[in-house]
């Protein structure tokens, strides 16, 4: 699938003020400098849709952007991010559970993780949580152009033995590189599917 049109459509401090539109929507989340911003800047194909920033946590509203006119790829806060009040914090931790929780639309999130590290606490508690909830997702891994192969395929499998301590199974996983294009077609392609199946049951 080729991307031919993306455009900004607004920031949103809470569901209640999100567009006001039935078209489906993916949701793209994960710790702060996870490379969420690259990610989604190398899916579409448009360098500076969402900003990159050397600070994390610069996404602190739900951001809209319209792809093709036929959907909505959503980027939401990153979590875990400390430098921020703890009031400041709930606040984003409501927002996003209201919105992935009680945004109908909301066809798949899509969790970013970072293969560079460890499986970290956070990541896990999210993706348990989703879980939980029966919020429908799928696993990222970002950042393995800067991993060799043999220590990005030990990473992945850290996290996933990490996760199967809970999991009998795990959900559709994507390996990525936003410098690379690696995952690309894959990710998209995969979107494709789910926006078709969710118009045909609408």
């Amino acid at each position: 699938m080729e991307i031919h049109f993306a455009e900004y459509r607004g920031s949103f401090p809470g569901i209640q003020k999100c567009p006001v539109d039935d078209r489906p929507e993916f949701a793209f989340i994960g710790r702060s400098n996870v490379g969420k911003s690259s990610l989604i800047n190398m899916l579409t194909g448009r360098k500076g849709l969402a900003h990159t920033s050397k600070k994390p946590g610069k996404t602190q509203m739900i951001n809209y952007f319209l792809i093709d006119h036929q959907w909505h790829l959503v980027d939401l806060p990153g979590y875990g991010y400390a430098k921020i009040s703890k009031k400041k914090r709930q606040q984003w931790e409501r927002m996003i559970q209201d919105y992935l929780v009680k945004r109908l639309q909301m066809q798949c999130a899509f969790v970013l993780i970072d293969s560079m590290v460890p499986p970290q606490p956070l990541d896990i508690e999210f993706v348990n949580w989703l879980g939980e909830m029966h919020i429908p997702f799928v696993l990222v891994y970002t950042k393995t152009d800067r991993l060799k192969p043999e220590e990005e395929a030990e990473n992945i499998k850290a996290i996933q033995t990490t996760l199967l301590e809970t999991w009998e199974e795990l959900p559709q996983q994507f390996i990525t590189s936003s410098e690379k294009g690696k995952g690309r077609e894959e990710i998209l392609s995969f979107i494709e599917e789910v926006r078709i199946r969710a118009e045909e049951n609408h």
